[in-house]
């Protein structure tokens, strides 16, 4: 496949400074962090957004009802403000007149532009707010092409249920030990554990709320220590990650499987080594699975593509928001229309293959054909051994004892 860089020159990167385009452009709106505590994800989210568009433009742009259209972006930075993102994205529907939004980086961010786009009838297709309560208000113009994030860390109860088949034991003997943040987003992920844990019949033995700013686990590791579980699971974003797996190994914590949220942000490979081999790490996507489109190519064309056009690996924000982009293109295909009414009934009648995986919203807007992908550290690498269809390499299960 062809890769092409045009340089930005289709995306309009503009804050309050009026613009023009042809009758043949499609605008799309996004108000995303360009600074305050998002901008590195922010940063990341726009790369997608910008190559996914340079991308399209450069392959015909998008064609509706016959006719080429290309695609621009206008962006405002939310300045990592909730408060700041809803008026921005007033300002974008009000008075740029801008029809269709590409969603912010974070849920937190996407919960406070939600109620905007429902109120003016705006369909906005979101790449980076996980979190299941955006999917509870009954909102019609919201669709996520993620994985929301009570599945976060559930394949890993999918794993656990396979290595205990594969050993002969009994899926439902096997316990699990819980450690979660006790903030929305991660008991979010704990209600999906818990479920899925449910549906094998495993026992919770440990169920442990956690302090935000999470510096000490001590009382949960004790407990660990003394019941033995067959999976710890752990989320308390990076700081949380990073005390784990630093307790785990200054106590000597031994568990035959460890599964945690946020380890490339936490750094756990870099910070700790040989310390944190075999630890299992959640993440949206990864460029080794067999994902592929036209457009994009495989997962890898696309790592490759983005890396040579950015000068860095992309992580799976990039990734998914450039999914985004290619969710709306589509729609706007089927549609045969710009009007509002027929491209939201075009997204919600949703079924795309592509570089990041499948995309097929249900009728809260939440993407079900994709499941979260987890790696595992072997020998000081990320390697994808779930779910195991997809598997790059083979879990190491149990976790060799120091």
């Amino acid at each position: 496949m062809k890769h092409y860089i045009l340089g930005g020159v289709s995306v309009l990167a503009l804050s309050a400074f009026a613009f023009a385009t042809s009758a043949h452009t499609i605008v799309l709106g996004a108000a995303v962090s360009q600074s305050g505590k998002y901008s590195t994800n922010g940063q990341h989210t726009m790369n997608g957004y910008n190559m996914a568009v340079d991308m399209i433009n450069a392959n015909g742009g998008v064609i509706v009802n016959g006719e080429a259209h290309d695609l621009a972006i206008k962006y405002y930075d939310d300045e990592s403000t909730p408060a700041r993102g809803a008026e921005l994205a007033e300002r974008l529907i009000s008075q740029d007149g801008v029809e269709y939004l590409l969603g912010p980086y974070s849920s937190g961010l996407t919960k406070a532009i939600a109620p905007i786009t429902e109120k003016h009838g705006v369909p906005m297709v979101e790449a980076n707010g996980a979190s299941r309560s955006l999917f509870t208000n009954g909102y019609k113009n919201l669709f996520a092409v993620l994985s929301t994030s009570e599945q976060y860390l559930a394949s890993s109860i999918t794993l656990l249920d396979e290595v205990a088949k594969a050993s002969g034991r009994d899926p439902a003997s096997m316990t699990i030990a819980m450690a979660f943040e006790n903030d929305p987003f991660s008991q979010d992920i704990r209600a999906g554990v818990m479920d899925d844990a449910a549906k094998y019949g495993m026992t919770i033995v440990i169920d442990d709320k956690l302090p935000k700013d999470l510096s000490d686990m001590t009382p949960t590791l004790t407990k660990v220590r003394a019941l033995k579980p067959d999976l710890l699971v752990v989320s308390g974003h990076s700081k949380g990650a990073a005390t784990a797996i630093r307790q785990i190994n200054e106590q000597n914590v031994y568990v035959p499987m460890l599964a945690m949220t946020h380890c490339d942000s936490a750094d756990i490979i870099g910070k700790f080594g040989a310390g944190a081999e075999n630890t299992l790490c959640a993440a949206q996507w990864a460029p080794t699975l067999t994902y592929s489109d036209d457009l994009m190519g495989s997962a890898g064309d696309f790592a490759s593509a983005f890396e040579k056009l950015y000068d860095y690996a992309p992580p799976y924000q990039a990734a998914e928001s450039a999914a985004a982009v290619m969710v709306f293109a589509d729609a706007f295909t089927r549609a045969g229309s710009l009007d509002q009414d027929a491209v939201r009934a075009a997204l919600a009648a949703t079924e795309l293959s592509t570089f990041y995986g499948n995309i097929d919203f249900d009728d809260t807007g939440k993407n079900i054909a994709k499941p979260m992908v987890l790696y595992q550290v072997q020998g000081g690498a990320l390697k994808v051994v779930g779910p195991t269809q997809w598997a790059e390499s083979a879990i190491v299960h149990p976790r060799p004892e120091n």
